[in-house]
């Protein structure tokens, strides 16, 4: 049975969703999907933390479906803008766990995650699969997943 880890970049999903189809992603959907697929022995979704009700209520909707949720708290600057990403802590934990699956699968449409499925499915021999919206995924990301899947209709709710 195929062992899959998943690593969903919720701000960039969630955003990316709203702008092309002004809906919410589907997780159950995804979930069920990739079950079919083989095991999921480690799913993971990266937020911001604002800490407000439906925020948390999302998060304990993640929760139950079965990902761990790792927060970072949500900067605001003095200058009014906003700081609060995940990439470097998503890389770190993609090239710690590649070795140990058949299969990593990314929800992001983020470029700068290209290098890092080069890297891992040439260095440990993994399939690389990207969910995310066509129009708003970087295209070097596609390219450098073995899978590049859409967020289309039955993923959107």
């Amino acid at each position: 049975m195929k062992r899959i880890a998943l690593f969903v970049d919720v701000q960039n999903i969630y955003y990316t969703c709203r702008q092309a189809y002004g809906r919410q992603f589907n997780y159950h959907a995804l979930w069920q999907r990739l079950n079919e697929q083989g095991e999921i022995v480690k799913a993971l979704a990266y937020a911001i933390d604002r800490g407000d009700d439906g925020q948390i209520k999302f998060q304990d909707a993640l929760k139950h479906i079965g990902f761990e949720v790792k927060l970072k708290p949500f900067i605001q600057r003095s200058d009014g803008s906003a700081k609060g990403d995940w990439d470097l802590g998503i890389t770190i934990d993609i090239m710690e766990l590649a070795a140990e699956v058949d299969a990593v699968i990314l929800l992001s449409g983020d470029g700068d995650f290209a290098m890092l499925l080069e890297h891992i499915a040439s260095k440990h021999a993994v399939e690389t699969q990207v969910y995310g919206v066509p129009e708003l995924t970087a295209k070097a990301l596609m390219d450098a997943a073995t899978e590049f899947h859409p967020i289309d209709g039955e993923l959107l709710r």
